[in-house]
């Protein structure tokens, strides 16, 4: 692999991928914002039934679950009581004793069969729809009447071709893994936004 020479190719680089960046995120911006929205719709409906939301991810996307969660059980950008949401991705005792005691496999979809429950939402987070775990999570919250968001990158892979009628899937026409996450990012902060402004009161919805 040649070292780049020069400060300046540094600079050029960094440009480079914002402009890929910005790129990918103009070319979603149109197509994946009804999916947000009605992804935003399903989430305020379910917290306004009083039911919760499980998040689960690899890596990254474990970083993008947990980054949902904090913003609904603590506060977005509004001040309002905080929302029932879990990450399935924080207790390595849990997650540790499940690989061990079974399989890497298992570790998201015995946690939702046992705390998830009929009206619950799970965001399952994925860059290329193949990791085990999340298809084993999605059947897991089918198995508990649970409706489905995922996001998504690539082709969707073996996760989206699980889902069924009433899930949702978001799914970024990209195939590098950063960028692919740069966007699911952009997409949490939207569906925090507009959860916010459903159950704040602060808008009516027309986006039809």
């Amino acid at each position: 692999m040649k070292a780049l020479s020069k400060s300046m190719d540094y600079t050029e680089r960094v440009i480079e991928i914002f402009r890929e960046s910005i790129d990918l995120k103009q070319k979603c911006a149109g197509s994946l914002a009804p999916l947000v929205a009605r992804t935003a719709r399903l989430v305020a409906g379910a917290l306004l039934e009083g039911n919760k939301l499980l998040a689960c991810g690899n890596g990254g996307s474990a970083a993008d679950a947990q980054h949902f969660a904090a913003e609904m059980l603590n506060r977005f950008e509004a001040e309002r009581p905080g929302l029932p949401a879990v990450a399935l991705t924080t207790d390595s005792s849990t997650i540790t004793s499940i690989a061990n005691d079974y399989q890497f496999a298992e570790v998201f979809s015995k946690q939702i069969r046992a705390l998830g429950q009929s009206g619950d939402i799970l965001l399952a987070i994925s860059t290329s729809g193949e990791s085990p775990n999340i298809v084993n999570a999605i059947d897991a919250a089918h198995d508990r009447d649970m409706r489905v968001a995922l996001l998504s990158g690539r082709d969707g892979g073996k996760a989206a071709q699980r889902l069924k009628e009433g899930d949702i899937e978001i799914r970024v026409p990209g195939w590098s893994t950063a960028r692919i996450q740069e966007v699911h990012i952009m997409l949490i902060h939207c569906v925090c936004d507009l959860v916010d402004r459903q159950l704040l009161g602060q808008e009516n919805w027309n986006d039809g």
